[in-house]
């Protein structure tokens, strides 16, 4: 009796726990079908044009009230200063950020955020209103109107420096605004001599107002020159706990966002289309000039991890604040 009593409560288990599991698949296809409504930032410039795509068809599933997979609400804004807050209180669930400011944000929450995929490499171009600007060499003495004080523009720009021998507090004088339409509008109204380091589209969009503005120097060749690792200027940040609750519709976020970014590189004409209806770049045919200069990618898994670790300790190396302090651990990057 004692062992047919056994088999019957080692029964009872099993179909305790194939039940249990059954729950659990059942609720992540529940979710993987329902969706969930996303939060999301991007900044106006390369980050967000890699998401518009995204971005158009949320717009017309949001309006279908028989949709039931994500959602997506995407709001832009000027600085990286702007989304931090947003995302620390809960009130945004994604956002696009710089690296270093990623890294910052993991430190500043305890781990509460994390990365999932690369979405931009090097945006940023020396112009010039002048001849002057040749080589970095030239910077030396030279007055440079720039944007991202604390964030990747900042840190760039003194890395390539210093490994040139210039010292960016005393060799240069660096000034800082707080957005790179503000730059945009110096230079556009300048009619002297004057040199600015910007991130694609704001370039595209300058030298259409002023003839005059040139590129004088491509950043990314010139990290290039000085450092074996990418430069790495914009990540896909999402608060852990999010992504915890939502994992299977946060998977599929990620695959819609893989495919809208692919959508921008291939399909350059559609995109500029999109860019200008968002008003990221106003005018399509600007949008199409700079679509192709501002290096939106989207890498993740291993291979973001590799590239993300190794651009956080050349910053860190030289400037430990400008990561936070630290180098993330591994539960900085969400492998999927």
């Amino acid at each position: 009796m004692k062992k047919v009593l056994s088999v019957v409560l080692a029964l009872v288990m099993c179909l305790g726990l194939f039940s249990a599991c059954s729950q659990d698949e059942s609720q992540s296809q529940s979710q993987a079908e329902t969706g969930a409504t996303f939060a999301i930032a991007g900044l106006k410039g390369p980050t967000t044009m890699g998401m518009v795509k995204l971005m158009d068809d949320a717009e017309k599933n949001n309006a279908d009230s028989a949709y039931t997979g994500n959602k997506y609400n995407v709001s832009m804004y000027g600085t990286a200063n702007e989304v931090m807050p947003l995302l620390i209180q809960g009130r945004l669930d994604v956002a696009a950020l710089p690296a270093n400011v990623a890294a910052t944000l993991y430190r500043k929450t305890e781990g509460e955020v994390q990365i999932a995929a690369v979405n931009t490499l090097g945006v940023l171009y020396m112009v010039q209103t002048g001849d002057s600007v040749q080589t970095i060499a030239d910077l030396k003495g030279k007055t440079i109107y720039t944007t991202g004080k604390g964030t990747t523009p900042e840190y760039t720009l003194r890395y390539i420096l210093q490994e040139n021998g210039i010292d960016p507090d005393k060799d240069v004088t660096i000034e800082y605004k707080s957005e790179a339409t503000e730059v945009g509008s110096l230079l556009a109204a300048a009619d002297g001599d004057m040199i600015a380091m910007l991130p694609q589209p704001y370039v595209t969009a300058v030298m259409a107002q002023n003839e005059n503005i040139k590129i004088a120097l491509d950043m990314t060749e010139e990290w290039s020159k000085v450092s074996d690792e990418d430069l790495v200027t914009g990540v896909l940040v999402a608060r852990k706990s999010f992504i915890e609750e939502n994992k299977a519709a946060f998977d599929k976020f990620l695959e819609d966002y893989a495919a809208s970014t692919q959508y921008v590189n291939e399909n350059v004409e559609a995109a500029a289309e999109l860019v200008a209806k968002y008003e990221i770049i106003a005018k399509r045919p600007l949008a199409q000039k700079a679509i192709p200069m501002c290096n939106i990618t989207y890498v993740s898994g291993q291979e973001m991890k590799d590239m993300v670790g190794s651009y956080l300790n050349v910053l860190f190396d030289r400037n430990p604040e400008s990561v936070g302090g630290s180098i993330p651990d591994e539960a900085f990057y969400y492998m999927g």
